[in-house]
């Protein structure tokens, strides 16, 4: 895929870059795989608002997406690679040998006819799901499991894998996209392959109405809020400074570890890399 950018007819177009679709299939999705999705607009199960400046953009349905690719020892053929307006990497939907249809993460280098297969001791190509034991140290990987049989978790998002660099025991050592180096249980199931739509960390929207389709609302800074609204609020004239950056709820905004998860410490090997501020 490649971006595309517009003639600077209007002062929106001027900026806009869009990922170029296509390739991609032109109709509507498979209709047993689809169900309703209702917008939530950033409210909690009481209608109250417990995520800002959140709205219902545009109406969309939810692809079912299989994160556990639990038919095995079965061929399946690529029918067609689609856009999910739910997540940023593009979906496949799959045939089985038994007639029976499926829609999968679609990594990068596949294509429409491709056969793919789930379980152990299988080869190692695009697509291919099977054990983290089967996989050799060094080939990137998506859509891994953090404990067997619990569905795909890691590395799900356009662009994105994460490589074996070790064997620890029943464990294998994942290096994460950030740095972080965790261990996880060797039968955990993990697809071959980076995911697809890598121009997606590329795309500028170009205007505030594509933000509204995304279900964004406008968003309103804290330093021209009053002190009743927001700790950054108040003061004469344009007064900005002099003030530890923090959220409305008077949550540091710049460095601050929130991670609380003493339970799963002993499975990180090494933490990730700390950002520059």
């Amino acid at each position: 895929m490649t971006l595309k950018t517009f003639k600077p007819y209007t002062k929106s177009t001027r900026g806009t870059i869009l990922v170029n679709k296509t390739g991609l299939w032109r109709g509507k999705p498979f209709k047993s795989l689809v169900i309703p999705k209702n917008a939530s607009k950033g409210r909690n199960n009481n209608g109250h608002i417990t995520s800002r400046n959140r709205a219902g953009g545009h109406k969309k349905m939810y692809r079912q997406v299989d994160f556990y690719r639990k038919k095995f020892d079965m061929s399946a053929t690529v029918e067609r690679i689609e856009y999910d307006p739910n997540r940023s990497c593009y979906i496949m939907l799959v045939k089985f040998e038994d007639g029976k249809n499926s829609y999968y993460l679609a990594p990068q280098k596949i294509k429409v006819g491709d056969k793919i297969e789930n379980g152990s001791q299988k080869e190692i190509k695009v697509g291919n799901c099977m054990p983290l034991k089967d996989i050799p140290v060094g080939i990137n990987i998506h859509n891994v499991e953090l404990q067997p049989g619990s569905g795909g978790k890691i590395a799900r998002s356009a662009g994105t894998s994460v490589s074996i660099s070790g064997i620890d025991g029943n464990y294998s050592l994942i290096k994460m996209a950030s740095g972080e180096i965790r261990k996880i249980d060797s039968r955990a199931m993990a697809t071959i392959g980076v995911l697809s739509n890598p121009d997606q960390k590329n795309i500028k929207i170009g205007k505030a109405g594509r933000s509204r389709w995304l279900g964004r609302r406008p968003h309103t800074r804290g330093v021209v809020m009053n002190p009743v609204d927001h700790p950054h609020g108040g003061g004469e004239g344009k007064s900005a400074g002099g003030r530890h950056p923090v959220s409305r709820t008077g949550q540091s905004a710049k460095g601050l570890k929130t991670r609380d998860n003493k339970r799963t410490d002993k499975y990180i090997i090494r933490r990730r890399k700390r950002k520059k501020v």
